[in-house]
């Protein structure tokens, strides 16, 4: 028996330590430790469950622990860790009784640390128990208040209530603390929605279909990408949100269209699919590995109308002609506030002088790829972020640099049927709140003839 079987929470805590101090993201890291170590489904269950739940409620249980803690930077590392993933399986977790909890924590410490360690745990945690948790109630600022409560940094919190408004803002930070379902885009071009449900449901999986996207599929238990029916190509893992920037395109057949960015190649590989074997995606991004990754998803799914290049999209006037794109996608890299439930970590280091960093990249970014959208062509931006900064001012400021592009206000007639009440013009910005997918934005332009 391996000794992570013997001890997900050990290993919880290791993961906790190691995404911190390389500030590795959470679920690459859970992923190679999850394939590494051979697992039973309720283990990885319950290592997700700590390793993400603990990440998401930092700040939370941080303002629990500080009254019961006299100083916490003389903790070693590792003990803040495992006092913070014990807390969160005594106050979050309903299935896990306190003493089991405390229990493990203690066992834990003796062997990492020593007998003091452990009586250290001991007591900060039976504490916690006799004296009950501090109130957010203590806490008079509204948005200090939020910002602990759904542990959002404060600095994001107050940036999202001047952009949003304070009940937007909670309902987007109490949404990324909940797990986001884990949806799929059938390759229609092999087989239909209908047919790939009754093969997963066939399968044991519980499946529904995507009430925002035709070709779309949500997944209620199990994980799609171990199928066969995956490695078959006859659908790909993606978010319904980042479905929608292949709708904004319009009608792509027999038309050459660009995808900057592309990697690892969700959009390029919708695109192709819904020419359904005419016209060419051009699909480019920076990195030669996650070219290949464009390269590997096009073979799975049987598509052979994408060509793929390493190229620096702000250098793409070297290697295209101006104006020889019918159209043109800028999946642009931006500070991914809308992937927060994904990737819960990412909130702890992310600053504002980031988002006004990746701001001025965008513009540069759109400038060079709008010089080669063919007159009347279409230009879709898209983020999965959600900022005005990186989203609605990046756009204004390009179309009043660039007179000869326009708003296109057809945008909105080619947005699949449920999504049109969120769109009154020319761009979208999707809220993780609006129907449950990641944070989004979209902006649809066209060249003036």
């Amino acid at each position: 028996m391996n000794s992570l079987k013997k001890n997900v929470r050990a290993t919880a805590m290791d993961l906790l330590v190691t995404i911190e101090k390389n500030q590795s993201y959470s679920n690459l890291l859970l992923n190679n430790t999850i394939e590494k170590n051979e697992l039973s489904a309720k283990d990885v269950g319950l290592l997700t469950e700590l390793t993400y739940g603990t990440l998401q409620r930092r700040m939370a249980l941080d303002f629990f622990l500080k009254p019961f803690i006299q100083d916490s930077k003389k903790l070693a590392n590792w003990i803040h860790h495992l006092l913070r993933l014990t807390l969160y399986q005594m106050v979050y977790l309903d299935k896990i009784p306190d003493r089991a909890a405390i229990y493990e924590a203690v066992e834990i410490a003796k062997k990492r640390g020593h007998k003091g360690i452990a009586s250290l745990v001991n007591g900060v945690l039976r504490s916690i128990q006799r004296e009950g948790l501090p109130s957010f109630n203590e806490v008079a600022d509204p948005i200090e208040r939020l910002s602990l409560e759904t542990s959002h940094p404060k600095w994001l919190v107050t940036r999202w209530v001047n952009q949003f408004g304070y009940d937007k803002t909670k309902e987007m930070c109490e949404i990324n603390l909940t797990a986001p379902l884990q949806t799929a885009r059938i390759n229609l071009t092999r087989i239909s929605r209908d047919e790939c449900v009754a093969l997963l449901e066939e399968d044991g999986f519980q499946i529904e279909k995507s009430p925002v996207i035709p070709e779309a599929i949500r997944c209620l238990k199990g994980n799609l990408a171990s199928t066969l029916a995956f490695k078959y190509g006859m659908f790909t893992i993606q978010d319904e949100s980042s479905m929608l920037a292949t709708y904004a395109l319009g009608d792509v057949k027999n038309e050459l269209i660009l995808d900057a960015c592309a990697a690892p190649g969700g959009k390029s590989t919708h695109i192709a699919e819904k020419m359904n074997n005419t016209g060419e995606v051009i699909a480019i991004d920076l990195h030669e590995h996650k070219v290949k990754l464009i390269n590997d998803n096009a073979r799975r799914l049987g598509l052979e109308n994408i060509k793929t290049s390493v190229l620096d999209s702000r250098l793409v006037g070297e290697h295209f002609n101006e104006e020889s794109f019918d159209k043109v996608l800028l999946d642009a890299p931006c500070s991914g506030l809308g992937v927060m439930r994904r990737k819960p970590d990412m909130k702890y280091t992310k600053t504002e002088q980031d988002i006004m960093q990746l701001s001025s990249i965008q513009q540069k970014l759109l400038k060079s790829v709008s010089a080669l959208v063919k007159k009347g062509g279409i230009l879709v931006y898209s983020t999965c972020t959600v900022d005005k900064e990186e989203n609605e001012k990046t756009v204004a400021a390009f179309l009043k640099e660039n007179p000869q592009f326009e708003e296109d206000i057809t945008f909105k007639e080619r947005m699949p049927e449920a999504i049109r009440p969120l769109i009154t013009s020319y761009d979208l910005q999707i809220f993780p709140q609006d129907f449950g997918s990641d944070g989004f934005y979209l902006a649809a332009l066209r060249k003036k003839v």
